[in-house]
């Protein structure tokens, strides 16, 4: 019999081809769903299995150690094979299974809310181009706070030990706090910054155990800068004699020096301190050591002024020519601070003129209103302040700037006070000084009498000729001091 032929065949071995390959591609994709699933299953299977396995191996790990519970009984516990068992050691915090008690995870440290508030203090973002007049300074700080922390090899290759930290004083608002901030923001590194007063608490211990947690947290954060402002709150000089608070204080002090120089070491952690009063610290805090630089951060010449005021004046919107010059050099003087609060009275005088900018005149206006109450001194309350035996602010000094109209006043009531000083009769009472026509050349009531007894370390100290003063006594341990204050009054007095 003879098959038939034609296109109607063709057409029906195809369909059926066509059938044949859905029907086997439905059963791949129902093999490979099956699969996919025993695949899932054998996966958690898989990890049921190593949790069993990691259970039964922590209960038979041959290392055990032995945890003290706060309030209760002792427990021989297991340990997980993943942590490293060198770093158990007593003190440190654990997390352990409920019902096995088996240790399955190392804590870190217990931080004290105050400390991890500290941690979390932003230094904003301050750059060196935004502090001015302290290039100096700058450079100082970096070498001593920057330097180690990005390349410690160099000192390896000398053969020095990195420094640990630097000491920031003087006079208030002349940017101790800024640069701190600066170097902070320039690194990548955490940053603490610590007020001393905050430290202070009124129950016993508590101030010395805060210490001990700020540098612990720094040592675990390497690299870390630790900027202690303030520091005369808890860094006075010592003395037998006081109250239980004082006592607290100096054990806080204790605690800080153990921390700067005991047996642990700081590593990458850099402290900085600052202080307006560097003549109240302790001895002990500032030998080297523990503060090994010291960087003085003085009152700005007429360049450093000129430079803060451009910077302080950059955001202002300002109209036609501002004489910069003009108001450096009417803002003798002053400190950085100052030097802020001129543009800001300046932007004061505009808003009340209601103008949406700034015109020279504002400045003139805000740096006159601005003026040190220092600067224009009077001749008594000046003489008073500079003759006086007891002495105790030294930056007062380099602040007193008396009128050239009044220079010669000056002179002569300095000489009386000499020539008594010179009488032999020293419990004679002081002759009074001639009648002026200046009504401003009587003696002040401030002033000692030559029977004053100096103290057994002073003497006079002779200013160098030109200077409107001719004697201050000074004790000699402040007269290197004493002698730099002098050296920039004659510049102030060459430069107007």
């Amino acid at each position: 019999m003879v098959e038939p032929t034609g296109p109607e065949v063709v057409v029906d071995e195809r369909t059926k081809a066509l059938n044949n390959y859905r029907r086997k591609l439905a059963e791949c994709r129902d093999i490979e769903q099956k699969l996919k699933d025993l695949r899932k299953k054998e996966s958690e299977m898989t990890k049921q299995f190593d949790k069993s396995e990691n259970d039964i191996k922590s209960l038979q790990s041959v290392g055990q150690i032995v945890g003290e519970a706060t309030n209760g009984p002792r427990y021989v516990v297991g340990c997980r094979r993943s942590i490293n068992k060198e770093e158990l050691k007593q003190g440190t915090r654990v997390s352990l299974d409920m019902t096995t008690l088996t240790i399955m995870r190392q804590l870190p440290r217990e931080v004290d809310p105050l400390v991890y508030k500290m941690s979390h203090e932003d230094p904003g973002n301050i750059s060196y181009s935004d502090v001015g007049g302290l290039a100096e300074q700058i450079r100082e700080l970096r070498e001593v706070v920057e330097l180690p922390l990005i390349n410690p090899e160099l000192f390896r290759r000398v053969g020095i030990t990195p420094p640990k930290g630097c000491l920031l004083f003087g006079p208030p608002g002349t940017g101790k706090t800024l640069l701190a901030r600066a170097v902070a923001s320039q690194l990548d590194c955490n940053f603490l910054k610590v007020v001393s007063s905050a430290i202070v608490d009124k129950y016993i211990g508590e101030s010395a155990r805060m210490i001990r947690e700020m540098f612990n947290y720094a040592r675990d954060h390497q690299p870390c800068i630790v900027f202690m402002d303030e520091i005369d709150a808890i860094g006075g000089r010592r003395f037998s004699e006081g109250t239980s608070a004082d006592r607290e204080i100096q054990r806080t002090l204790m605690e800080l020096l153990n921390q700067l120089d005991g047996f642990d070491s700081l590593g990458k952690v850099k402290v900085i301190m600052a202080t307006n009063r560097p003549d109240t610290l302790d001895p002990a805090l500032l030998r080297p050591g523990r503060l090994d630089r010291k960087i003085e951060i003085g009152l700005p010449n007429e360049q450093s002024r000129l430079e803060i005021l451009k910077i302080h004046s950059n955001k202002i919107t300002k109209h036609g020519e501002i004489d910069f010059e003009a108001v450096v050099k009417l803002s003798d003087g002053f400190s950085a601070a100052d030097l802020r609060n001129v543009c800001t009275e300046a932007g004061m005088f505009a808003i009340r003129a209601e103008r949406e900018f700034v015109i020279d005149e504002d400045f003139m206006k805000a740096v006159r209103k601005g003026s040190s109450p220092m600067a224009s001194t009077s001749v008594k309350s000046a003489v008073a302040r500079i003759a006086g035996v007891s002495y105790a602010n030294l930056e007062e000094l380099k602040r007193v700037v008396i009128p050239k109209e009044e220079q010669e006043v000056v002179r002569k009531e300095i000489q009386r006070l000499q020539d008594e000083k010179n009488t032999p009769s020293a419990s004679s009472p002081p002759v009074p000084p001639q009648a002026s026509t200046t009504p401003s050349t009587t003696a002040p009531s401030t002033v000692p009498s030559s029977s004053s007894s100096a103290p057994a370390d002073s003497r006079l100290v002779q200013f160098e000729a030109g200077v409107p003063l001719k004697c201050v006594r000074i004790p000699k341990r402040e007269q290197r001091k004493a002698q730099m204050a002098i050296d920039e009054m004659n510049t102030l007095n060459n430069l107007s």
